[in-house]
């Protein structure tokens, strides 16, 4: 997960599961910013990536390119990962 979504999510209001999976990550430095390596199943992922979208702007919310560009590269690795459930 790009570090601009890894910050994101570290502020917000999550899950217990959801929190140990960001506490377990892995920090790799890449360049100027940073990747957070977790480990979950994929509906966790979903679930984290659904608590991004206000990265994307929107509600009165200023979008900020750098962090939508980082959203949609999780949601790309996460639709990446298996197709949604039912």
């Amino acid at each position: 997960m790009p570090g601009k979504v890894a910050d994101f999510l570290h502020a917000a209001d999550l899950e217990p599961v959801e929190r140990a999976v960001l506490d377990q990550g892995v920090t790799v430095r890449l360049g100027q910013g940073y990747t957070l390596r977790v480990t979950a199943v994929p509906a966790v992922h979903r679930q984290l990536l659904a608590r991004c979208l206000p990265l994307d702007g929107g509600q009165g919310v200023p979008a900020v390119p750098a962090q939508r560009k980082a959203r949609r590269e999780y949601e790309n690795r996460v639709s990446a990962l298996v197709p949604p459930g039912p």
